[in-house]
């Protein structure tokens, strides 16, 4: 299992178009992968609908979660996806 947290530095949060990206990206990978609001719920990346219903906002921090078989790859590519769009 790899996990990273990364706080959330957009003025908009992880709103619409670029958690839409996002989702995109992680189904890219065979792993299992969840989001978490942390001191919150959790989601499943690949589920749009599932990552904004944690209304993530400006300041907070989420830990991604990565567990499977591509589960580096994963990790390391979503971890440079927040560091550029969020």
């Amino acid at each position: 299992m790899k996990e990273f947290e990364y706080t959330i530095k957009d003025e908009l949060g992880l709103h619409a178009r670029p958690a839409g990206l996002l989702v995109k990206q992680a189904a890219t990978y065979q792993s299992k992968l969840t989001i978490e609001k942390v001191g919150g719920k959790s989601a499943d990346l690949k589920r749009l609908f599932g990552v904004m219903g944690l209304a993530v906002k400006c300041g907070e921090t989420v830990k991604v979660t990565a567990e499977g078989e591509d589960e580096a790859a994963a990790a390391e590519a979503l971890e440079e996806f927040f560091k550029a769009n969020f």
